[in-house]
């Protein structure tokens, strides 16, 4: 018997649908496409794939802030959340109400009869109704995993992004670079503008568009983007039509965040939308821009800084980061990942900087032990590890061995930094 009827709140529904699958990932469109077939949602005006391995998260945030300061009402689809699962689901720059989320859930069991359907799969058509509901303009659809077989991409877009490859998901998506990237490219469509947002580009990138006829555009070629200099905190951009000097940076922090916004405009070009290429239009777009734990500090007693790197690609760019800061004192680490994580590569660019870590195991069918992981971690950086019961041991032995002039880095997976943020919220 469904017991979703008696459901009146998102606690209701969100176990019921992580319970769905046997399996927490099963890649395939057969079955979006059916559900979405039967819902004959309307279509907005534009759709914006958004793939990559890193800076989703922050090239979705530009993307709508860009199109919300030219007036459209902007659809975002995301994943996975920090603190709430409205942060999913953004509509004109705020998270769905639960009301508008509870509806679109409805709207989709009815709709999928006897489909199965995964967690995500589920999440995906709710937003779509969700966003069909509220009358949106523009849709920012970001790939959960992959590409050509993830839940999006059974949305035609009008235009996509590739951030940029490297090693992620590889029991699902390939072990080498090559392999991915042809799983990413499944979002590309014929004479339909894709940027690639990195200048390492896997050969399989443009062997894809080729083959289908995709008008890619790459960085360092097609457009491009580098420091002033002086360094007065200015940055310059180079489209195909456009140069602009003396831009902002981003509000979100890192001069990776430079690559994930030179893109944005790339695609923004690519669209047509020149009349947003000013530096008036994106300094107002991009000044605003808030994602939790992307490089996020909070000031609690102690000094945290809370960063949701969970491969090897990110923990270089977070040790970059993290290198560039004036850190008097010692630097601790509250750690916890999914078991298909690379434990070396995220550890590596990280162990000259921490003295010390704190491991957890992550809640779900995936988490590390933490056990396994704290082994891991001394075996490779040769410092001490210890091992917490759970995440709010941690933070508690963290807080209270820390002192006034330490950092206390909390990462390793988005479902670490999420409860950790909520921690600190009711310290």
């Amino acid at each position: 018997m469904n017991p979703t009827g008696s459901f009146t709140t998102l606690e209701d529904w969100l176990p019921w649908l992580e319970s769905l699958s046997p399996r927490e990932i099963v890649l395939g469109l057969e079955r979006v496409h059916e559900v979405l077939q039967r819902l004959a949602l309307p279509r907005p005006e534009r759709v914006i794939h958004v793939a990559g391995t890193n800076g989703k998260g922050s090239s979705v945030a530009m993307l709508e802030a860009l199109l919300r300061v030219d007036g459209a009402v902007t659809g975002c689809y995301t994943s996975p959340h920090v603190l709430r699962y409205n942060e999913r689901i953004r509509i004109d720059g705020r998270p769905a109400s639960d009301a508008r989320i509870l509806q679109a859930f409805v709207a989709v069991e009815a709709a999928r009869g006897e489909v199965p359907l995964t967690y995500f799969e589920f999440g995906t058509l709710a937003a779509l109704v969700a966003f069909a509901a509220a009358g949106i303009d523009a849709l920012i659809l970001e790939v959960g995993m992959g590409g050509r077989l993830d839940a999006v991409n059974a949305v035609e877009p009008d235009a996509s992004l590739i951030t940029n490859i490297s090693l992620d998901h590889c029991a699902w998506l390939g072990t080498d670079r090559e392999s991915i990237a042809i799983e990413k490219a499944g979002i590309m469509r014929a004479s339909t503008p894709v940027v690639f947002g990195s200048t390492d580009v896997p050969a399989a990138i443009g062997a894809c568009a080729s083959e289908i006829g995709a008008d890619l555009l790459l960085a360092g070629t097609d457009f491009d983007y580098a420091l002033n200099t002086p360094a007065d905190g200015t940055w310059s951009w180079r489209g195909q039509h456009v140069q602009l000097e003396t831009l902002q940076r981003p509000a979100l922090a890192g001069d990776i965040q430079l690559q994930n916004a030179a893109a944005v405009l790339a695609l923004a070009e690519a669209m047509g939308l020149q009349r947003l290429l000013t530096p008036a239009v994106i300094d107002k777009a991009f000044a605003a821009l808030d994602l939790p734990g992307r490089f996020q500090f909070v000031d609690k007693r102690r000094k945290w800084l809370l960063d949701v790197a969970h491969n090897a690609d990110a923990a270089r760019v977070l040790a970059e980061s993290l290198a560039g800061l004036s850190v008097a004192g010692k630097i601790t680490a509250v750690i916890g990942m999914q078991a298909d994580k690379d434990v070396q590569g995220i550890v590596a660019p990280l162990s000259g900087l921490v003295d010390s870590w704190i491991a957890i195991t992550v809640a779900g069918l995936r988490g590390e032990p933490a056990a396994t992981l704290a082994r891991d971690i001394a075996n490779q950086c040769n410092k001490p590890c210890l091992i917490a019961d759970d995440l709010s041991q941690a933070m508690q032995i963290a807080d209270s061995r820390a002192g006034k002039d330490d950092l206390v880095l909390v990462t390793g997976s988005f479902f670490v930094v999420g409860p950790a943020l909520e921690w600190l919220q009711k310290e």
